[in-house]
């Protein structure tokens, strides 16, 4: 049977459940205000627990881009979560099922979250010691202080979802991971083997079209781009671990990282590919009351263990990375938070004299790329009505991202929201002005249940 076919089938049956149980639903009500899905699920006596939403959205770009569609997002999706027990364990199930009227392949990937299916999260749960809890399969894996930045979170990020107005949540990718738990009084620590590399959903030229820097020129569609990707079993592993515990009313961390670059940021100029060079990552957070607030700092050093030495063009340098944040409450429903974020090029000039070397007049990135972040919050209508607004701008690059958005619930179980994700900047090379042809406003409404 042909492969649309297949989804065809698939979800009309699940569309066909979801209808017999609303339209029941609404038998037993007699009117929409009072019918709960979620109540009708509960009815149904299931040995499990099922919740989940649908989800429509859609979004255009602000400015012309002939690399790509002006439609940057058209989607319905279906997220069903599934849990229940098993023995002495918990299991659960979540996945998504989507229908893409922009970018819609055929081809089911889970790891790249292409298709007609994302297999969120698939995982048990249980505890073999009282001191122990271990989590194996598929999960939502996150952990650090920043707030829209990551140092030593190096779980896998949606990139592409981020920046064309899907919900705040897809941001974080799954990993298929084992997760440990140790808990004591001294200190608890988590430890993340995955058996295999889990890069970042890492934007690509089929959604959003962005700077290359072998080209020197923005590109999109209208390429291909080619991988040397970690992909095997074992031997491309990656480990992640976090020792914390509670310092009076401060949380102190330590981490550390064992991997890839999770996104392909170095190049093979033999073969032509884009790679994920080895990368070693040491880190440590605090975060705990500062005056009438909340103040975080986190640091962490990125060993590029490919290039140690920084003389390297096609190998990202080692880097310092640092983080300050600090939120508090302005103004009744109103809050504000505020970060800076540095990124220090450890060998600059062996990086500079490389790259003048092997690319004269090529854009030489620079020894401190600085970052602010601002997020204002303000509640309204009973708090029904969140209107945010969340900024990046970076002094250095001088360029900037701006995602404004309104959230209005409507109901316990509806919602709609609308929003953007505006890129300005002066040069074309930079991280945020580069997808300054992808700036895009987007609506939406989701029903919970």
């Amino acid at each position: 049977m042909h492969r649309s076919m297949v989804r065809l089938v698939v979800m009309s049956s699940i569309l066909a459940f979801a209808g017999t149980v609303l339209s029941e639903g609404l038998r037993g009500a007699g009117r929409l205000s009072d019918f709960s899905l979620a109540d009708s699920l509960h009815g149904l006596d299931l040995p499990v627990d099922v919740t989940g939403f649908l989800d429509v959205r859609g979004g255009r770009r602000i400015w012309d881009d002939h690399y790509e569609e002006a439609q940057s997002l058209g989607e319905t999706r279906l997220q069903l979560e599934i849990e229940g027990e098993l023995g002495p364990a918990t299991a659960q199930i979540t996945s998504d099922f989507l229908y893409d009227g922009v970018y819609d392949p055929h081809t089911i990937h889970l790891e790249k979250g292409l298709g007609w299916i994302d297999l969120r999260e698939a995982h048990v749960t249980f505890s073999p010691l009282d001191f122990m809890d271990i989590r194996l399969g598929r999960q939502i894996l996150t952990w650090g202080t920043g707030d829209m930045i990551f140092i030593n979170d190096l779980f896998p990020k949606d990139w592409n979802a981020f920046f064309i107005g899907r919900d705040e949540e897809y941001l974080k990718a799954p990993s298929d991971a084992v997760k440990v738990s140790v808990f004591s009084d001294l200190a608890n620590l988590n430890v993340v083997y995955m058996p295999r590399f889990d890069s970042d959903r890492y934007v690509d030229n089929r959604r959003l079209s962005y700077w290359n820097p072998v080209l020197g020129r923005r590109f999109g569609g209208d390429l291909s781009v080619a991988l040397d990707k970690p992909d095997a079993w074992l031997d491309d592993s990656e480990i992640a671990l976090r020792l914390y515990r509670n310092l009076g009313s401060t949380e102190a961390a330590l981490y550390a990282y064992r991997g890839f670059w999770k996104n392909p940021l170095g190049f093979d100029p033999i073969v032509g590919r884009s790679t994920f060079p080895d990368l070693l990552v040491w880190g440590a957070s605090l975060r705990g009351n500062v005056g009438v607030g909340i103040g975080n700092v986190e640091a962490g050093y990125y060993d590029s263990r490919d290039d140690r030495s920084g003389e390297g063009v096609f190998v990202p340098n080692s880097q310092f990375r640092l983080l300050v944040g600090y939120e508090q409450e302005l103004a009744r429903d109103f809050t504000g938070a505020v970060q800076y974020y540095l990124e220090h090029m450890m060998d600059h000039g062996n990086y500079a004299r490389a790259l003048r070397n092997a690319s004269p007049g090529a854009p030489e990135a620079d020894r401190d790329r600085h970052v602010v972040t601002v997020r204002l919050t303000k509640l309204l209508m009973n708090q029904n009505l969140q209107l945010s607004l969340f900024a990046y701008y970076s002094p250095s690059d001088n360029d900037a991202y701006l995602r404004p958005r309104a959230h209005y619930k409507v109901s316990d179980t509806w919602s709609v929201e609308v929003g953007g994700n505006i890129f300005v900047g002066d040069e074309p090379h930079t991280f945020f002005d580069q997808f300054n042809r992808d700036s895009n406003v987007y609506v939406g409404a989701r029903y919970s249940f």
